[in-house]
């Protein structure tokens, strides 16, 4: 039978939901995770991958980190590619030692659900009408249907880890709520191959015909990106269309190197910036998707959910352990700091290498510009190096 009392009632089985689960489950703090979808389907979406420091230690911290250390690629820096020429910005010279990680967010996704399943710890899938009450007063609830019948859960908090569509942010009272949002032009059109990278780092292109991003998931699956119209279909872009244009993108190292293949797997995704203030409602706190997104150009997304999740769990820990509500009274202001300096950084580098239909040929001059100014100075490649590896927790304090 499905549980109908815990501490912390999860809604969302995404990484931010499972990684906070992990947490908790560490701390010996009870928790039941609630999915709208199968796990095949959670493990099937397609995502970006590059992790800072803040989310390797939390999966450390979390006990499922193993896989990722033995798979993941350490990268010490990126490349801009623009006016034909790369120029490769240090992250790990500029920032005092900082790298980051490639691993895939469906394979962090896979290492938490495993630790979730070996733990024998509670998580329904395919839970449906999932409805979040009384998270005002001391005494929240989640409802939900599943195999037929429907289910109560009493709980002593609800984290919202349910996206972007989710209940838990559309069930907040409008009044106490403000949204901000910027909606972009343009989409990325995903492909992913069992080919070799470009190059043994990322490559961001700024190219008079649109961004391009050459990424990774390990030495022998590429993924890569091509800026495309919003009214674009993904039917219309096949294969060999894909690949003329990226390299149409590139440099002639770039093109000399790029090794074709048949997709794995191809996509559209829209680009906005989103922010919820607050994060917290009574006792229903939202984390990850369910209260910012961000354009992936910064790579930010997952790492954002990440420190949600780090301020979520410290606070849940405190309160069951102590009595102290501190952590929970300062959650959102303590995330919101952050996620603001995360959200401007994504949204600067987004207009820096991307060309908006409605911007002139000047534009693209201007972005040259401030992009030969930045890898000429040592203070321009250390605000881009700074930003990309993650600031410091303690700029949010």
């Amino acid at each position: 039978m499905p549980p109908t009392k815990t501490q912390v009632a999860i809604v969302g089985a995404g990484p931010s939901g499972l990684l906070l689960g992990q947490l908790l489950h560490k701390a010996g703090i009870d928790n039941v995770i609630l999915e709208q979808r199968s796990g095949d389907y959670v493990l099937s979406r397609i995502r970006a991958g590059v992790l800072e420091q803040v989310c390797i230690d939390l999966m450390d911290e979390a006990g499922v980190g193993a896989r990722m250390h033995k798979e993941g690629l350490v990268h010490g820096g990126i490349e801009l590619l623009f006016g034909g020429r790369r120029h490769r910005v240090d992250l790990n010279g500029l920032t005092g030692g900082k790298n980051v990680m490639v691993y895939g967010q469906t394979e962090l996704t896979r290492d938490l659900m495993e630790a979730r399943r070996a733990a024998g710890l509670p998580i329904v899938y395919e839970a449906q009408h999932v409805s979040v009450h009384d998270f005002d007063t001391r005494t929240p609830r989640v409802r939900y249907e599943h195999g037929g019948a429907t289910h109560e859960i009493a709980c002593d908090f609800i984290a919202g880890c349910d996206g972007f569509h989710g209940v838990c942010r559309a069930s907040a009272p409008r009044g106490a709520i403000t949204e901000y949002e910027k909606v972009y032009p343009f989409g990325w059109l995903g492909l992913l191959s069992d080919t070799p990278p470009v190059c043994d780092e990322l490559v961001y292109v700024n190219s008079p015909r649109g961004f391009a991003l050459c990424s990774q998931r390990s030495r022998t699956r590429s993924r890569y990106y091509l800026q495309v119209p919003l009214t674009d279909k993904i039917e219309a872009w096949t294969d060999a269309a894909f690949w003329q244009e990226l390299k149409l993108r590139l440099d002639d190292a770039g093109r000399a190197k790029l090794v074709t293949g048949p997709s794995i797997e191809k996509s559209i995704a829209p680009l906005r910036s989103f922010v919820t203030e607050p994060l917290r409602f009574g006792r229903m706190f939202l984390a990850g998707d369910a209260g910012h997104i961000v354009p992936p150009t910064g790579a930010k997304g997952l790492n954002l959910a990440a420190t949600d999740v780090k301020y979520l769990s410290g606070a849940f820990v405190e309160y069951f352990r102590t009595g102290s509500e501190n952590g929970i009274d300062n959650y959102s202001a303590r995330c919101l700091r952050r996620i603001w300096k995360a959200e401007r950084f994504s949204w600067w580098f987004t207009m820096l290498m991307h060309r908006f239909p409605e911007d002139g040929p000047i534009v693209g001059r201007f972005q040259e510009a401030e992009l030969d100014y930045l890898v000429h100075s040592e203070a321009g490649r250390r605000t881009i190096a700074e930003n990309y590896v993650g600031l410091p927790l303690d700029f949010a304090e």
